[in-house]
């Protein structure tokens, strides 16, 4: 006996036409395409379906027994599903024992199960369904502003042509090519990192969060806000450093906006942590454990981001308050800001161990 196999990896079966899997036998797969195309009329696991039973009969007629089956995994596609494919696979096979089977695949990621599929039975063939488009411009058309309707996609695709276009266009319009070249760069730089970091996630969830902490009066937006305030101070402060020594080297001008700006960014910091810390206390009647964690990792950072400034004028051997008398004092700095870097972790690891043996004691 032979199988014909068809694989609905993502399980379309079960979200849009609510058909649990496996699938067996012709009539039951005829009727799942129907029902799965009524639904979604442009999903291609129908044409996969219909593939399958056609693949069936074909080897029907030249005197071989054969059945047709669809196997279903799950929306969440990976190893869930995966598993999924495999057992039910394995209940086919105990009631229809087969020799060996025929795979349909409507794309390259039902393939992904196959090795699944190869190491219970013989495989005779692979069989990938194509599904023929017209050629015109208004179907070409059609499938991209379809495409387009994602939002995902459309923020990753769209999105970048509109920085271009939007910056290239100021600029010619004010005659200044190249600042709108360099400006374009920078805006795309920007762009991918919040885009591979998902930044822009974070952005909408702190909003979303502000939001909230607005309507319900929490003292951390104020404590938020004020923390925004200094981090800005920092900048215009070490700006303005930056521009009262116009005659000095590039670095030491890098060099002497960071060290007038981090302190504000420091301070900053620990106001946002303050503000989140008092949220909870008012919430729950007590402090997060968080609270003293960041504090003491502010600190560590602080003493060690001046401690590496200033061992870097004193390496370039730039004049200022760390002089060469005070490579002891730099040496210290860079010391104690890692201990408590070091520490900060330390204590976060006996919180947790004390949190897991809270939770695993008796009660």
């Amino acid at each position: 006996m032979r199988l014909v196999v068809c694989v609905d990896r993502d399980d379309d079966l079960g979200r849009k036409a609510g058909i649990q899997g496996p699938v067996v036998g012709r009539a039951a797969v005829l009727d799942a395409a129907m029902r799965l195309g009524t639904a979604d009329p442009e999903d291609a696991d129908t044409n996969a379906m219909f593939a399958a039973v056609r693949l069936r009969d074909e080897i029907s007629r030249l005197g071989d027994e054969c059945d047709v089956v669809v196997l279903t995994g799950s929306p969440k596609v990976g190893v869930l599903s995966d598993r999924k494919v495999g057992e039910q696979f394995d209940r086919v096979l105990q009631s229809h024992p087969a020799t060996s089977a025929h795979l349909i695949s409507d794309g390259a990621e039902d393939e992904f199960v196959f090795p699944i599929l190869y190491s219970r039975i013989q495989i005779d063939g692979v069989h990938r369904v194509h599904i023929r488009q017209s050629a015109s411009l208004e179907s070409t058309y059609y499938t991209v502003i379809q495409a387009l309707k994602d939002p995902k996609l459309r923020a990753k695709t769209v999105l970048p042509l509109a920085f271009v276009l939007l910056t290239l266009g100021i600029a010619a319009a004010a005659g200044i090519i190249w600042w709108g070249v360099i400006g374009l760069a920078i805006l795309l730089g920007v762009y991918l990192i919040f885009w591979t970091f998902d930044i822009d996630e974070a952005l909408i969830e702190s909003l979303r969060s502000a939001s909230t902490d607005i309507r319900q009066g929490s003292v951390a937006f104020g404590f938020g806000l004020f923390a925004i305030a200094l981090i800005g101070v920092g900048f215009l402060e070490g700006y303005n450093v930056t521009v009262g020594h116009p005659n000095d080297t590039p670095i030491n001008r890098g060099l002497q906006f960071l060290v007038a700006s981090t302190v504000w960014w420091l301070v900053g910091s620990e106001v946002w942590e303050s503000g989140r810390a008092i949220r909870r206390y008012l919430l729950r009647g007590r402090l997060p454990r968080t609270f003293p964690i960041a504090t003491t990792s502010i600190t560590g950072i602080g003493f060690t981001s001046y401690g590496i400034l200033y061992l870097v004028r004193y390496l370039e051997g730039l004049e200022g308050p760390a002089g060469p008398s005070q490579l002891p004092l730099i040496v210290a700095a860079i010391v104690l800001g890692l201990a408590l870097v070091i520490s900060a972790g330390v204590l976060s690891q006996y919180f947790k161990a004390r949190s897991q043996a809270g939770t695993a004691a008796p009660v």
